[in-house]
């Protein structure tokens, strides 16, 4: 194998011809270099079609029920870890699991999801909980949903049992965490 025969293997697993390009051009593998900033990186993960189209038809059925009585279905902190498994790719612990909501490669990640009834738009998080990354996923009015990572060594010290964390404070997420 030549030492450019990466940049056709790149083409056969999906890379862009941007992505291509980059790599030609500094003349290196991309998996042979560390990023700087690996947590705004998007990283590749497969999604279950079955999970998206469920999640899809709670969002439809959330929606409708909304539409037609002009009260939300109560079940935003489902939504928001199904969202975070469908857009993230973050490996849900089984129910009840003390701690955290699941899995990002080697980090425990806490889910918390800010519904279009909150006003204020923060969350609060046990300090006592086994996680690195703290996901916000924010559900806007019209059933939107955006999601903010923040690592935990960056949530307020305290004394307090939570630490709260206001969406306007996070810093907008690329796309997805390294895994």
């Amino acid at each position: 194998m030549s030492d450019w025969d990466f940049l056709h293997d790149m083409h056969n697993d999906g890379y862009s011809p941007e992505q291509i390009a980059d790599a030609a051009a500094c003349g290196y593998n991309p998996w042979e270099w560390q990023p700087l900033n690996e947590i705004e990186l998007p990283a590749p993960h497969p999604q279950d079609p079955e999970r998206v189209e469920i999640f899809e038809n709670l969002v439809d059925c959330a929606k409708s029920y909304h539409t037609l009585t002009g009260r939300y279905l109560q079940i935003w902190g489902e939504l928001g870890e199904l969202y975070a498994e469908v857009k993230y790719g973050i490996k849900r612990h089984k129910p009840h699991t003390k701690g955290s909501d699941g899995k990002l490669g080697n980090d425990f990640v806490e889910i918390k999801t800010i519904s279009p009834e909150k006003d204020g738009g923060k969350v609060q998080v046990k300090r006592a909980g086994n996680f690195n990354r703290l996901l916000v996923i924010k559900v806007s009015e019209k059933f939107e949903f955006e999601g903010r990572f923040i690592e935990r060594k960056r949530l307020s010290k305290g004394e307090g049992t939570y630490a709260r964390v206001s969406w306007s404070a996070l810093p907008p997420t690329n796309e997805e965490p390294q895994s």
